[in-house]
């Protein structure tokens, strides 16, 4: 089985907030599997978003937002 090839390359905003996300998690010395349970996802999907290999809905921004008690805007400022 062939591995899948995306299609178009990945938005460097898209990496950047992933690495936001993860300095978060450092900074607050949480766990990323609490984290994805807090926001309602997979631990395997919020680690594709921290490597920037998926982009995420803004729902799903939110709910992470949410769950590391921070507001929107700390997940672009850092």
């Amino acid at each position: 089985m062939d591995k899948r090839v995306r299609k178009s390359k990945i938005p460097q905003v898209v990496v950047e907030l992933g690495m936001r996300i993860d300095a978060i998690i450092k900074e607050k010395g949480l766990k990323q599997r609490d984290v994805a349970h807090d926001a309602g996802l997979d631990v395997e999907n919020l680690r594709k978003y921290i490597k920037g290999r998926q982009e995420m809905k803004v729902s799903t921004m939110l709910r992470i937002a949410e769950a590391l008690e921070v507001e929107i805007a700390d997940l672009f400022n850092g």
